[in-house]
Parts: C-alpha cells; sequence; structure tokens
C-alpha cells in the first residue's frame, strides 16, 4: 500500500505545492489540503505506518525531515526548526518521538 492508496494525488501535490519555500511548512495547514484530516481512523494508522519510515512504531526526529518526501521523493527536507516545531506539536507525552496516537491526535484536531 502506499499513500496515494490513501489520499489524492491531486491533493498530495497541492499540500506540497503550499510549502515548498524553506519555513512554510504547518503540520494543520498540510493535514487539511492533503485531505487527511478528512481520514477514518484507520485509515490514519495506515498513513503513520507508511511514514514510519523503519517500523519502530513512532516518527522520530530524524524521520520528520523527511515527512515532505515520504509523499514525493523529489520534495524538500523539512528545516530544523519545522522539524522542532512539528515534533513539539504532536509529542505529547515528551518522548521526542511522534506515536500512532499522537499523530492521530494532531491530524483530527
Amino acid at each position: 500500500m502506499s499513500l496515494t492508496d490513501i489520499l489524492s494525488p491531486s491533493d498530495i501535490a497541492a499540500a506540497l505545492r503550499d510549502c515548498q519555500a524553506p519555513d512554510s511548512f504547518s503540520p494543520k495547514k498540510f493535514f487539511q489540503i492533503s485531505g487527511m484530516s478528512k481520514k477514518s481512523s484507520s485509515q490514519l494508522k495506515e498513513i503513520f505506518r507508511l511514514l514510519d519510515n523503519d517500523q519502530s512504531g513512532f516518527i522520530e526526529e530524524d524521520e520528520l525531515k523527511y515527512f515532505l518526501q515520504r509523499f514525493e521523493c523529489g520534495a524538500r527536507v523539512l528545516t530544523t526548526s519545522e522539524t522542532k516545531t512539528f515534533l513539539a506539536a504532536a509529542d505529547h507525552d515528551g518522548d521526542g518521538k511522534i506515536g500512532a496516537e499522537e499523530f492521530q491526535e494532531m491530524v483530527q484536531s
């Protein structure tokens, strides 16, 4: 399964276009434009699994900086500031990584 099995390729492209410039990435806006915020809990769990590159059950900071590239290989890497802001917004338990439930809460809130 791939992300385009769950999300529309045109919505993904629009979301990536919206944050092409460095330091322009907003997780909330990306989730809305890509259509992620409208997906069911089970679909978000599948999206999380696809984004968890090392299949550890968490998205760690080093994986998070490549978040946009998981949607399109030619997309840019998130800046250090964007990565830290994204992590801080989703990491509710303060363990330095994003779990599936934390990801789902962030996308749906």
